[in-house]
């Protein structure tokens, strides 16, 4: 018999994942949230996990609730029996009320994992179909888990230092708790001495204004562009579709150096406008080549209906092509308003007065010894959160297109 079919091998298997990935994060986390060491006994996890996944695979329960409430509580005895120590470990009374909320939590996130990973299993052989898909699933779910930590643990560890002192920063690196007891001005000195000692604002506002004009440019350009790529026919059409992203082929590296040139000449340089030129013209391409995907897709006969009503081509893009493309010109307009908020390198090459800095230029100006960490550290946290909050703002726009019902039979 095939051990990897086996629903137990897959039980056990999950429990062993599951519980270590838990246990070893949530050392992790009261290790930088208390600053003190925790030893590491994975042994304790191991068999709880191991008992848990057993049980799921074994036993199916009839109300699904009542069995989640049992479920975690039963996790949450079978960590503190096994512990005998730290961190799960605790003797009454319960003085320790943070170690029991952070086992509680430890508890049913185990036991939600293993319950959503091997609930559809049996205990005997399963099929080749089932043991493959319950792989799958255990390998997004882990993949899934990754992709969470890398983008949420930088975040996590800008925010704690941004609201940290110089002295307990040098006092001790890795604690990243926060004492709340020293009131909100004490909490955020960081953010306040940003904007009043180094006139952050100013930077915000050039960065806001640079990447503003660099999407409205963009999508006053790449529609038409993108519209006539995929509606008209004219000569070179297929050429230019396939070609429109050969830009990207160069580095732009390589380009700095003649545009820093020219822009000198010209007296561009040192200039936002210089920046509203070059922008645009890296990010055109590849708002062109995203459209136009869209606009093939639209339903030719939404264009002949208006052109016998009397519409003019820029009239079908203006009343028909763009309220249905709304979804991806907001998913564009997301792109290049990343790109121009978060570009250093020709904002490094081209501008010199520290009043017209971008975001990105500007923070690299705090990077000397002269700044303190928590500085950088809170302008870090002040140039991605915009960015963070005008995509989910956006995340209504990119679900589904409108283009559904749009042509009647």
């Amino acid at each position: 018999m095939a051990i990897w079919r086996s629903g137990v091998f897959g039980g056990l298997l999950a429990g062993v994942i599951w519980s270590t990935l838990w246990y070893t994060l949530l050392c992790v986390v009261l290790i930088v949230g208390s600053g003190s060491s925790i030893k590491l006994e994975i042994g304790p996890a191991l068999i709880t996990g191991m008992v848990i996944g057993f049980l799921n695979v074994k036993f199916k329960p009839n109300n699904v609730k009542i069995y989640f409430i049992f479920g975690i509580l039963f996790t949450f005895l079978l960590l503190n029996f096994f512990s005998f120590g730290q961190p799960f470990g605790f003797q009454f009374p319960l003085d320790h009320w943070h170690t029991i909320i952070s086992t509680l939590m430890v508890s049913a996130l185990i036991f939600f994992s293993i319950y959503f990973t091997v609930g559809s299993l049996t205990a005997g052989l399963l099929t080749r179909y089932f043991a493959e898909a319950f792989y799958t699933r255990l390998l997004w779910g882990l993949g899934l888990i990754f992709l969470m930590l890398i983008v949420i643990i930088p975040f996590y560890v800008m925010i704690m230092t941004s609201l940290k002192n110089q002295r307990s920063l040098l006092k001790n690196p890795l604690d990243l708790s926060i004492d709340f007891s020293v009131g909100p001005e004490k909490l955020f000195n960081s953010y306040i001495e940003l904007f009043v000692k180094y006139d952050f604002l100013t930077l915000l506002l050039n960065s806001a204004i640079v990447s503003m004009v660099t999407v409205v440019i963009t999508l006053v350009f790449s529609i038409p562009g993108a519209y006539a790529v995929a509606k008209l026919r004219f000569p070179a059409r297929e050429w230019l579709s396939s070609s429109v992203l050969l830009i990207y082929l160069i580095p732009a590296i390589i380009l700095v150096i003649p545009l820093y040139s020219v822009f000198s000449q010209l007296g561009l340089r040192n200039t936002l406008f210089g920046l509203c030129i070059v922008y645009p013209a890296t990010t055109i391409p590849v708002a062109l080549y995203m459209l136009r995907g869209y606009f093939a897709g639209l339903p030719s006969e939404l264009d002949d209906a208006g052109l016998m009503d009397g519409l003019t081509r820029w009239q079908i893009i203006v009343k028909i092509s763009i309220p249905l493309a709304i979804p991806a010109i907001a998913s564009v307009a997301l792109y290049v308003f990343m790109i121009a908020w978060n570009e250093f390198l020709f904002a490094f090459m081209f501008l010199d007065d520290i009043k017209i800095f971008t975001l990105s230029r500007g923070i690299v100006s705090l990077d000397s010894t002269e700044v303190p960490r928590q500085h950088l550290m809170a302008a870090s946290v002040i140039a991605t959160v915009p960015v963070l909050f005008i995509f989910l703002w956006f995340e209504k726009f990119l679900v589904s297109g409108l283009t559904s019902g749009s042509v009647k039979g």
